[in-house]
């Protein structure tokens, strides 16, 4: 069984025991999470997809870590002006373990 789940903005196909990362939140490693914005479930003989979302449908599942992506690096330029800048970024995000998908 899968499931298309909408966390902050973003959709995400996921399925039970699936590891992802979604941007980051405040709460500590261990704590139980429950996103109810499902806006489509599916199995091998049966797809329903929500209208904007599926009504019951809840996915549970747990935090394992924080942490940080890789560095994006920002460059900027102006040629014959001599204006050079170089910036770095981390986005920042949570790594959840699905633990189950209810209908």
């Amino acid at each position: 069984m899968y499931a298309v789940v909408e966390i902050a903005g973003r959709q995400y196909k996921v399925a039970a025991n699936d590891r992802v990362n979604i941007p980051l939140t405040g709460e500590q490693p261990g704590t139980k999470l429950s996103f109810e914005r499902v806006l489509l479930v599916g199995d091998e003989k049966k797809v329903t997809v929500g209208n904007p979302t599926v009504s019951g449908a809840r996915v549970q599942a747990t935090i394992l870590e924080h942490g940080r992506e890789d560095k994006v690096i920002v460059f900027k330029k102006k040629k014959r002006k001599g204006y050079r800048v170089t910036k770095g970024h981390r986005q920042g995000y949570t790594r959840v373990e699905i633990n189950g998908i209810a209908v």
